[in-house]
């Protein structure tokens, strides 16, 4: 008796890791890209992720590229490696210029990315870890001087 208690101990035990198992799996393939923070310039060149699919994107704001017609501003983004255009309609942070980092909420619409939202560096050092690791793999990352 005391043997068939400890096998369906085991087997109980078994069948938890099991599920457990399943369904790290099940979120991992569920997940695909959503756990990418942002895309940068060269990444949306490279995977081509389908049109209207809702990404973050991030990098330089280009310098001499921004175009404001109304409420509706035209720019585009860098890494280094590829530039992107992007569209938003609505009001830019007050600290949004020309070669400074930004990550854009939006889709990708016929090659233009439209934004929904934009985040700007919040001081004159501050810039997104993850737009700096992407322009530092590209090479172009300036550390700030102190």
């Amino acid at each position: 008796m005391a043997g068939l208690k400890k096998q369906r101990r085991i087997q109980l035990i078994g069948l938890g890791f099991a599920c457990l198992a399943a369904a790290f799996i099940a979120i991992y393939f569920a997940a695909g890209d959503a756990f990418q923070y942002f895309y940068s310039p060269s990444d949306i060149v490279e995977k081509q992720p389908q049109d209207g699919k809702v990404i973050r994107i991030g990098g330089l704001v280009e310098v001499g590229s921004i175009e404001q017609s109304g409420a509706t501003i035209s720019f585009s983004v860098t890494d280094g490696g590829a530039t992107l255009p992007v569209t938003f309609t609505g009001i830019v942070p007050d600290l949004f210029t020309e070669g400074q980092g930004m990550i854009a909420t939006g889709a990708l619409e016929n090659g233009v990315f439209q934004a929904d939202e934009i985040l700007a560096k919040h001081d004159e050092e501050y810039m997104p870890k993850e737009v700096a690791d992407a322009l530092k793999k590209q090479g172009v990352f300036k550390p700030a001087t102190e």
